[in-house]
């Protein structure tokens, strides 16, 4: 008998059904040689301290740190989780060989060895390694089934990753409860958690301690164009009357008019981070959300494997894609125009050396039906962004005018779209963009407007004036900018590419940042303000009170990060990677407890 382990009861049925294992017992489904059973989550986690020393139960600086000897795993103190392990553990000896069905991704791999450590398992144990829950692609994959050898290292980066929070989060918490909360209150601290917290902490502060300044512009109308002095802002008023009194009765002469054509790139396909930073920006969705939104439209088939940290496509998904495209009847507007031309194998899209385990998000092309509004939200994100890649590229005009006024230089700026490309796919979606703020409007609208043709040379009458402006604080974080500061370790990146570079020093992982943010909410160390995101005074007082950068740091924090990104290639050895952790603590150990 083969014994399929699926991530859970639902894809389970799905596999059953494909497989001709239709006869249902309790925990599991059989025939045709198969049995087909579940997990639903992790059944096993590593052992808690009290399970290796009965003393460490108890939260005592003099016993920091605690660094077991060996790590253990062990099953959940659940009811339902002990049956459900006791029939797979059952299932496990009897069975001849096992095929892996967990989750594609590293936590799945974690889940499933885990569960399979735990069980005893003594016999082969194959892979089922698919990015789609179609019939299609569940068929294909068992037809190329994979030896699980092939990804050891995809499990040991996990178990170090478990390890590493385990060992952060259970001495950090001890150390700094124990060393500064007041009152028996919790003091979390966590590997992913700290830093993220640390970031929102700062902005705070800078915020907090920022003073507003007036300022007043010299500009000037001329032709119905606003022109800008090109000085730096004057600090008082009477400097700004002053050069208002000197640009009067004084022509204006046009110096350089530049109209230059230019082409906007089509954006990129969304990895689930991006995903999560559209549906804030567009629908004020939290990342959590948007994170259990496309998981459901996964399991309804709908769409791809979605914990994905990639923006491009596999090399032989190219011959698909017209079929992909044909079946989302519901943009026949939009694909018609894709589909008139052959669609080309840029490497822009389609590239093998840029993926990992998983291609970008994308439509199955199976059509929906019965999904709530939110689903229909997200998954029609999802569906233009895909025909929008294949779209021509957008066409611009960027226009640049300067002109004097004596020996002052004056700048206007405008652009034209000249052909939408694949901006028509978003033009109806234009009424939703209300959810951005009125500032992000007004800049979008300056930057857009469409400038009169001028002649250099040409000269006239213009009527100066004075703008009085205050200086901003810099903006809170949304759940959107920190998704991307948390993607690219603290540093503000806007072109796609260069964030693409920077994802493997990002800290957490696409399918944990969603967690650490609503456990900074759960934890009251950060509340929501609108869209913002606002450090409370507990959570500006832990970071106040933890000293170590390592601790709080995006950047070394990313460091780790990456190290376990080695871990996954085989590049990296998991102990050396450990060793350094446990030196680590100790040395946080120390420096907490005899300062």
């Amino acid at each position: 008998m083969k014994l399929c382990i699926a991530e859970k009861p639902s894809v389970a049925r799905d596999l059953a059904e494909i497989l001709g294992a239709k006869n249902k017992h309790d925990g599991y489904l059989e025939g045709n040689g198969y049995c087909v059973t579940w997990v639903f989550g992790h059944l096993c986690s590593l052992k808690d301290p009290e399970d290796y020393n009965a003393n460490w139960k108890y939260w005592k600086l003099e016993d920091l740190p605690i660094i077991p000897p060996q790590f253990g795993i062990k099953l959940k103190n659940d009811q339902g989780a002990q049956k459900q392990f006791k029939i797979i553990e059952k299932l496990v000896s009897e069975a001849e060989e096992i095929i892996n069905c967990g989750d594609a991704g590293q936590e799945g791999e974690l889940i499933q060895r885990w569960v399979l450590i735990k069980a005893k398992c003594k016999v082969p144990v194959k892979r089922l390694w698919i990015s789609s829950l179609t019939e299609e692609a569940i068929k294909a994959g068992f037809n190329k089934l994979k030896d699980a050898k092939d990804f050891d290292n995809l499990f040991a980066a996990g178990n170090s990753r478990a390890v590493g929070d385990w060992m952060l989060g259970i001495n950090g918490t001890r150390l700094y409860t124990k060393k500064y909360g007041k009152n028996k209150l919790v003091l979390s601290v966590g590997r992913v958690q700290t830093p993220t917290l640390a970031m929102i902490v700062n902005r705070q502060k800078e915020i907090n301690a920022f003073t507003t300044e007036e300022y007043w512009e010299l500009k000037t109308m001329y032709r119905e164009t606003e022109f800008l002095c090109q000085i730096e802002r004057l600090r008082s008023e009477e400097k700004a009357k002053k050069g208002l009194d000197y640009l009067l009765n004084k022509p204006f002469e046009v110096t350089s008019f530049e109209q230059k054509e230019a082409k906007e790139g089509n954006p990129r396909l969304y990895d689930l981070t991006s995903l999560q930073v559209e549906g804030n920006k567009r629908y004020s969705f939290g990342a959590e959300q948007t994170l259990n939104i496309i998981q459901s439209l996964y399991e309804k088939k709908l769409v791809t494997y979605p914990r994905v940290d990639t923006t491009y496509l596999s090399e032989d998904l190219h011959p698909k894609i017209p079929g992909i495209l044909g079946n989302l009847k519901d943009y026949k507007r939009f694909t018609e125009v894709v589909l008139s031309k052959s669609i080309p194998k840029s490497k822009t899209i389609f590239d093998d050396k840029k993926i990992t385990d998983h291609h970008a998000i994308i439509p199955t092309g199976i059509v929906p039906s019965g999904i709530s509004q939110d689903e229909q939200k997200i998954y029609d994100l999802i569906c233009r962004r895909f025909i929008a890649v294949f779209y021509p590229e957008c066409k611009v005009s960027n226009t640049t005018v300067l002109g004097k006024v004596d020996n002052l230089t004056f700048k206007a700026t405008g652009k034209q779209i000249i052909s939408l490309g694949w901006r028509e796919v978003y033009e109806d979606l234009k009424e939703a963009k209300s959810t951005e703020s009125s500032t992000d409007s007004k800049s979008k609208e300056v930057e857009e407007k469409i400038l009169p043709i001028f002649t250099k040379g040409e000269s006239g009458p213009h009527e100066p004036i004075i703008h009085k402006g205050k200086t901003s604080p810099p903006k809170y974080y949304t759940e959107a900018t920190l998704l991307r500061a948390m993607e690219t370790a603290g540093k503000f990146v806007e072109d796609e590419e260069m964030r693409e570079l920077m994802k493997e020093n990002g800290i957490g992982r696409p399918s944990t940042r969603a967690n650490i943010i609503e456990t900074l909410f759960k934890r009251k160390y950060i509340e929501k303000k609108k869209k913002n995101l606002v450090a409370t005074d507990t959570g500006m007082s832990l970071i106040d009170v933890i000293k170590s950068d390592l601790l709080k740091s995006p950047e070394l924090t990313g460091q780790w990060e990456h190290k376990l990104r080695l871990i996954e290639k085989g590049t990296y050895d998991p102990q050396t990677f450990k060793d350094e952790l446990f030196k680590m603590v100790r040395e946080l150990s120390d420096e907490v407890i005899f300062n």
